[in-house]
């Protein structure tokens, strides 16, 4: 058991022990998962908080909304300005990260799931609170460092039972459009695409029908043929 201890150890990338001994393991990543959006994904929010806000306006309760549009400005700010790095640490006593630390009594389970492309680690705490700490995983080697060094202090859950509030987060998200992804691709690529998409079964039974109605294409006789007939 201390021999893998100490390969785990060796993998992990902690501060150097002449400065802190008590850090276990440490990565760098994103405070938060970050998707560049485009300009759809704004004006869909704009489209949402204006028709919220008249929907609230016509029913006489115009002081809510004020916080619809601070929501809007949240949203909006979270959206074009992307997050700072931080350093997440596990040591002897919980885990710290963005300035908090969290201890190893006040810890109940943890788990992974997928936001924009990153792996997040959610980290529970026991009831009746059960706050969420979310921590952005970089790579797959240090997702697997964390579950072997959380597991020996709190359950892993590999099928997370999602709360109330995560399915809603889920279905909110499944309604904001997807980006527009096609400004990126050149436009020749654009013209290859659109070939190869008439070029499919349908654009061959298109051709065939096309070739029995085809009038033939009139030519003008030679000039020998003109010769031969005087």
């Amino acid at each position: 058991m201390e021999d893998k201890k100490e390969t785990l150890f060796q993998k992990a990338t902690p501060l150097p022990a002449s400065l802190n001994p008590q850090i276990v393991y440490a990565w760098k990543a994103p405070l938060r998962a970050y998707k560049k959006r485009s300009g759809s994904v704004l004006r869909f929010y704009l489209a949402v908080a204006l028709l919220l806000s008249a929907i609230v306006f016509f029913l006489g309760d115009k002081i809510l909304i004020i916080p619809i549009w601070s929501i809007l400005f949240l949203f909006y700010v979270l959206t074009i300005t992307p997050p700072p790095e931080v350093e997440n640490r596990i040591t002897k006593f919980g885990i710290e990260t963005a300035g908090i630390t969290l201890r190893w009594e006040a810890l109940s389970y943890f788990y992974f799931n997928n936001r924009f492309g990153f792996t997040i680690l959610t980290i529970v705490t026991h009831p009746p609170y059960n706050m969420h700490a979310y921590l952005v995983v970089p790579k797959d080697s240090t997702k697997l460092d964390l579950i072997k060094i959380l597991a020996e202090h709190i359950v892993y859950q590999d099928k997370p039972e999602l709360t109330f509030i995560d399915r809603v987060i889920k279905a909110l998200s499944s309604l904001v459009p997807d980006d527009e992804e096609e400004e990126s691709i050149p436009a020749t690529i654009k013209i290859e695409v659109s070939d190869q998409k008439h070029q499919g079964p349908m654009g061959e039974i298109k051709d065939t029908l096309a070739s029995f109605f085809q009038k033939p294409e009139r030519t003008s006789p030679s000039p020998q043929s003109s010769e031969t007939m005087r």
